[in-house]
């Protein structure tokens, strides 16, 4: 792969890792709201708006595994979660400053809205950490068996598994800290799961299409993952025996 390349695959590489971040740390500032959503006449969700961003993230995790590898998705996991932390910390410091006489957002009014993400953010951290190692885990113990083909196999069970994982443990922590009541926990889970099955379903034509994009445009056999420095690797290991020599 010549250097132009290899810096473009990196580009996109941040450019989906950006992706992931911000509707990490979004999904975490909106969950309170809640909406409806009568699909096809046939079931009537009762939904977070929070929920919106997740399968996003899920996607982008996918296609990085692919593409990628294990290692560069496991990176964008934990900088997700780091900036998760950090937006925690700045809404906790920003919800303890006393807001002014004229301010348009006035103190009961801020914590209202964002005084519960505090709690939403940690319970979210921990369940999507556990929830995006085992959806990584499961995509590529499948991508090692079925040798790098059946996309749509490894796609769907990893996502559906692991969204399963992250729905139960979040609102499971949620209404622990009486975030939520406890008698909305099987609705919610109901809803959340059935609703996050349809768009894994849903965006595996997509993980198609952009999989294609990469393997044509980076000329990659399949199974075949992108690796960034290959050549600084190798010089880098010449510098060495140089050294030692």
């Amino acid at each position: 792969m010549t250097e132009s390349k290899r810096n473009f695959a990196f580009s996109i590489y941040l450019g989906l890792a950006a992706i992931f971040i911000a509707s990490l740390v979004v999904s975490n500032l909106i969950f309170q709201k809640f909406f409806s959503w009568n699909f096809l006449g046939w079931y009537n969700f009762e939904i977070s708006v929070g929920i919106l961003p997740y399968p996003v993230t899920f996607l982008v995790t996918d296609l990085i595994s692919e593409i990628y590898g294990k290692k560069r998705a496991n990176q964008v996991v934990a900088a997700g979660i780091f900036a998760s932390v950090f937006s925690l910390m700045i809404i906790m410091v920003s919800d303890a400053a006393p807001a002014t006489e004229w301010s348009p957002v006035g103190d009961e009014i801020f914590h209202r809205v964002f005084g519960l993400s505090a709690l939403a953010v940690f319970a979210s951290a921990m369940a999507y950490l556990v929830a995006q190692y085992v959806d990584i885990r499961i995509y590529h113990f499948w991508k090692t068996k079925t040798k790098g083909k059946h996309l749509w196999l490894r796609n769907n069970f990893s996502t559906i598994s692991s969204q399963f994982l992250d729905t139960f443990s979040v609102l499971f922590l949620l209404c622990s800290f009486n975030v939520i009541e406890w008698d909305l926990f099987g609705k919610l889970l109901l809803n959340g799961f059935l609703f996050k099955l349809l768009i894994a379903l849903s965006d595996t034509p997509l993980l198609y299409f952009f999989v294609h994009l990469f393997r044509k445009h980076f000329n990659l056999a399949i199974g075949e993952e992108i690796d960034f420095f290959p050549d600084h690797q190798e010089s880098q290991n010449e510098k060495e025996e140089k050294l030692l020599t």
